[in-house]
């Protein structure tokens, strides 16, 4: 174990074995489960952290009373609510992980199957949702006095509903909003001159009664473009032209892969360091086409196993296949500081929806992509006690941690005399990385600048190891915090930066010079986390703000 290398024997014998082995292994360490808490009184439809280490957690207004209450004796009027005209519980929360506690916050309309992003102040702006929320648009910004900090709605300000769309920031830090139930187009945010633009390609992939192509996977590429996933197929869109410039092959197997069939897709780390930064796609899970119609009759059928991997800048771009451990729908992809990908909730039989999956699979695996395709790269982690189903979610936290809560597969809140009860609790797992066997090549971050600029201009930072390796095994990677409801995180991506030099100043401390992000299109501008990952095994994160 590394562990007794570092103690046992001298460092430069310590550096030659690891250096020879790689880095570490995840082997005998399959990660670790804590419950936060029993209930926070809400089920986590949807999640985001805020660059104050403030997570905001909601639902809906109409799956009737939560079990937290606003405070002061407030309550929420609406007379268009579908359940509860008046309603004196909360079902929004904003939860603290420093502290691990949590207080209601007051949201008006209906926030069901919503979706959102973070403009480059760090204020959160939630679109759409349900009922008379489905044109709201609501804000919240985080404050020094977070006792006052609150949502802030605008009733009206989309142009169209937008019921299971998806959000993407752009490199001039507006946000496009594409899809959603019977919408087939994209708007933006501020709203553009141009209004609503109607987009083919979501009515093409649209399974009449079915759907499959909501929540789209859209994911920013370094030229500036917008991928688009749905269903099975995907585009190259120029949203400024308002032009569809490629369209690429399906992905094999022509299993559908957005809700209700509900896979989930993230860009694979974006290098500096390489000459010419080659994005790549990747889309886990999902559920077959007819998986919907056999559940409503009571037919659970096995979700779909495989994983695709594709190369978008490539001149004849194809899907590689793998296959998970174990097939999955309804999962969570998330990308850590390593650079690995972590898969998590979900179920293996049926699909999305009310009642319709069956199976939960509790054990999360990690994927390492940069591993040579001829590895088994997929690692098996420990189980979670707890079933993660339908409008379950999960974050990545600056400690590393991953932050897991929701799952309520019914129509209400519902906790007796079904086969899987609302879950109101929170839960983190922590993966191998954060294992103490690691601490001894574990760094950590003394000082940093807050901002970051563009150009490759110079970032400094130092931090401290107790065994420093190499430059070799050492890197600086940025995590963009991610909107995260149905298995879709939205703005998730990660960068590996540019190390310009690494000098020691005092024992185990060292100072690293780093090249902030070439250009907007591949970071857009906004709060970023910060990791030194030395030998596979990253910091705590810092925040730090870019553009």
């Amino acid at each position: 174990m590394i562990k007794f290398l570092l103690f046992s024997l001298s460092f430069s014998h310590v550096f030659s074995i690891v250096a020879s082995q790689a880095l570490p292994s995840y082997s005998g360490r399959n990660g670790e489960w804590q419950l936060l808490h029993e209930s926070v009184g809400i089920s986590a439809m949807h999640m985001h952290l805020l660059h104050n280490n403030k997570v905001i957690i909601f639902d809906r207004t109409d799956f009737g009373p939560s079990n937290l209450s606003l405070p002061n004796g407030i309550c929420r009027v609406d007379s268009s609510d579908t359940m509860l005209q008046t309603d004196c519980t909360a079902h929004s929360i904003l939860y603290d992980i420093v502290t691990n506690g949590f207080r209601p916050l007051m949201i008006q309309t209906d926030t069901w199957c919503s979706s959102g992003a973070v403009l480059p102040n760090g204020t959160l702006v939630q679109t759409g949702g349900y009922n008379d929320g489905d044109r709201n648009i609501r804000s919240f910004t985080p404050c020094n006095d977070d006792e006052y900090c609150n949502w802030i709605e605008f009733p009206q300000s989309l142009i169209q509903r937008r019921w299971y769309a998806s959000n993407q920031v752009l490199p001039d830090g507006r946000i496009i909003i594409v899809g959603g139930r019977r919408q087939f187009n994209y708007e933006f945010y501020p709203s553009s001159w141009n209004g609503v633009i109607f987009l083919d390609f979501l009515m093409e992939t649209n399974d009449q009664g079915l759907e499959n192509n909501l929540y789209p996977f859209l994911h920013l590429l370094p030229d500036g473009n917008l991928f688009i996933f749905a269903n099975t197929r995907s585009i190259l869109l120029d949203y400024n032209q308002n032009m569809v410039l490629k369209e690429f092959p399906k992905i094999p197997g022509d299993d559908p892969r957005n809700y209700p069939s509900s896979g989930s897709s993230v860009l694979l780390p974006l290098d500096e360091n390489d000459a010419i930064i080659e994005p790549e796609i990747m889309v886990c899970g999902g559920a077959p086409r007819d998986s919907f119609i056999q559940a409503m009759q009571g037919i659970f059928i096995r979700a779909t196993s495989t994983c695709g991997r594709l190369k978008v800048s490539v001149p004849n771009p194809s899907w590689t296949m793998e296959d998970m451990p174990m097939a999955r729908v309804m999962g969570d992809m998330i990308l850590l500081p390593t650079g690995d990908v972590l898969i998590i909730n979900g179920a293996e039989l049926g699909t999305a929806g009310w009642e319709l999956g069956r199976g939960p699979v509790t054990r999360p695996i990690i994927y390492r992509p940069s591993d040579d395709v001829s590895n088994w790269r997929f690692s098996v982690m420990s189980p979670s006690p707890r079933p993660r189903m339908y409008h379950s979610s999960a974050i990545l936290l600056t400690d590393g941690r991953i932050l897991v809560s929701g799952s309520n597969p019914h129509v209400y809140y519902n906790f007796t005399n079904v086969e899987y009860p609302t879950d109101l609790s929170m839960e983190s797992f922590s993966p191998p990385y954060l294992s103490p066997e690691y601490d001894p090549i574990r760094p950590r971050i003394l000082s940093a600048d807050e901002k970051m600029g563009y150009g490759g201009k110079l970032f400094w930072l130092s931090f401290q190891v107790q065994a420093y390796l190499t430059v070799n095994v050492l890197s600086v990677t940025i995590v963009a915090p991610s909107f995260a409801t149905h298995s879709f995180s939205m703005n998730q991506r990660m960068l590996l930066l540019k190390i310009a030099g690494v000098t020691d100043i005092a024992p185990s401390t060292y100072n690293l010079v780093i090249a902030g992000p070439s250009t907007a299109e591949i970071a857009p501008p906004g709060y970023y986390m910060l990791f030194v990952v030395h030998a596979h095994v990253p910091s705590y994160g810092r925040w730090v703000k870019i553009g």
